[in-house]
């Protein structure tokens, strides 16, 4: 996936969850965050950021920030960028070989999945999380307590139950990391779960990312730690 009219800038603060001010060689810009995580350790004065240009030029928010230096990492903190993304990358065969269909927002039990998928051996439901959180090449998630996260989780394993495929990917929005693993420390339960979903046959899954500033591409699976 492509971005448009990428410009650098220099993060300055971060008001609210949805507004950050950044510093750019075209003044300065209030931009819309398009993630509400913490992204604390992201997010610091001075950090190199890459916004995009809004396509609406009445918006209030001139600008989206959509990525992030942090050391020598790039860091794609776009939340709506891991589904697009990945339907991209299922769409080309990588995911499963024999799709037949991808349907996004599927309603299945109590939860509405990001996807599922149509294949010759039926159907398979996915859940797609993205991943900012980095240390020491770690990755984990989620960054802050995630209920409707577990809920995904359950949803997952009665569908294994039920015999459906059921995939969990984590789309690590950067390059170079060393594995994934769940994020106790923040949130115990989804650690929890997740481990009794992957004994259940749900398949957990984590690929990281080509990044540029004005891209991001799946590119290889990264081990998973539970």
């Amino acid at each position: 996936m492509r971005y448009h009219t990428v410009v650098k800038g220099r993060f300055l603060s971060r008001p609210n969850r949805f507004v950050a001010y950044v510093e750019t060689e075209q003044g300065l810009q209030v931009c819309h965050v398009k993630n509400t995580g913490r992204c604390r350790e992201l997010l610091t004065p001075g950090a190199v950021v890459y916004l995009e240009q809004a396509a609406n030029p009445a918006r209030k928010t001139g600008y989206d920030l959509i990525a992030v230096e942090k050391g020598d990492l790039l860091i794609n903190m776009d939340a709506q960028a891991p589904n697009r993304v990945f339907q991209e990358w299922a769409a080309q065969g990588h995911f499963l070989s024999d799709v037949q269909a991808i349907r996004p927002e599927f309603r299945y039990g109590e939860s509405r999945l990001d996807f599922a998928l149509s294949t010759e051996k039926g159907l398979h439901l996915v859940e797609v999380k993205g991943v900012t959180l980095e240390e020491d090449g770690i990755v984990r998630f989620p960054d802050a307590p995630t209920e409707r996260g577990v809920k995904h989780i359950r949803e997952l394993q009665r569908a294994a139950r039920e015999g459906l495929g059921a995939t969990l990917f984590f789309v690590v929005q950067m390059s170079g990391v060393r594995c994934f693993s769940p994020n106790d420390a923040t949130h115990p339960g989804f650690g929890e779960a997740l481990r009794e979903a992957a004994v259940s046959g749900v398949q957990i899954l984590a690929y990281d990312c080509r990044v540029t500033p004005d891209s991001l591409e799946i590119r290889t699976p990264v081990p998973v730690m539970l």
